[in-house]
């Protein structure tokens, strides 16, 4: 397990490393149409008809969010300001996350109806999971660490629930982009390589939280098999 963390951890690194290095790449190639980033969220939720949705200006870097709660696209000051291929996919990748809201996208459903669970299962997953662990090699006993697994294994299909939402969120963003014009072929493109390294971070992610799962599923079936 100590490994298969190791490996992922490292990758999770160097993608997120890959990914900031993209950004300030494409962050100095201003659009040609000179739109911002707040620009392009405005336009985007209004030519798909989405009124009641606000773009908002955050702190931080990378922390750009839509927040389907209080219908709020929420855009970095780097992204809300700038009018550069970088901020031109983001705030439109965020964007696409409202569209899916406003027509009620499957798999954002469904990732929303699990966020109280989860909640609730990160809560007590981590000391489960540590407790059973002891309980198990102290005792034989599986209960607990089952219990623990269960949740680890809802957190893991989060995870993946959350891939088809970030990658049709991206599709709709660069389908959008491209046919009004926002960008150029050139910064298309610019803008196609930054959001697929945004996506592979949720990919290195839900890859080794299911490593970990299946490393778990082994350890519980190898001590049920010697009982």
């Amino acid at each position: 397990m100590y490994i298969i963390a190791i490996l992922f951890g490292v990758a999770g690194m160097l993608i997120s490393w890959r990914l900031k290095s993209k950004f300030q790449k494409y962050a100095q190639e201003p659009l040609q149409s000179n739109f911002s980033g707040q620009e392009i969220a405005e336009k985007m939720l209004a030519d798909h008809g989405i009124t009641d949705v606000r773009v908002i200006s955050v702190e931080g870097q990378l922390t750009d969010h839509y927040n389907p709660a209080d219908k709020t696209v929420n855009l970095s000051n780097d992204v809300f300001h700038g009018r550069n291929a970088a901020a031109a996919a983001v705030s439109a990748h965020e964007c696409g996350h409202a569209v899916q809201h406003a027509r009620a996208y499957s798999f954002l459903e469904f990732r929303s109806a699990m966020v109280p669970m989860l909640n609730i299962a990160n809560g007590f997953m981590p000391i489960l999971l540590m407790i059973g662990m002891f309980v198990l090699y102290s005792t034989g006993s599986v209960l607990l660490l089952t219990i623990g697994v269960a949740l680890f294994a809802l957190a893991t299909l989060f995870s993946f629930v959350t891939l088809p939402v970030e990658f049709d969120a991206s599709n709709r963003a660069l389908a959008w982009i491209k046919e009004k014009g926002i960008v150029t072929p050139t910064e298309y493109e610019m803008s196609k390589d930054a959001l697929w390294w945004a996506a592979m971070t949720y990919v290195v992610a839900a890859l080794g939280m299911l490593a970990q799962l299946l490393y778990y599923l082994n350890l519980l079936g190898g001590r049920r098999g010697d009982d």
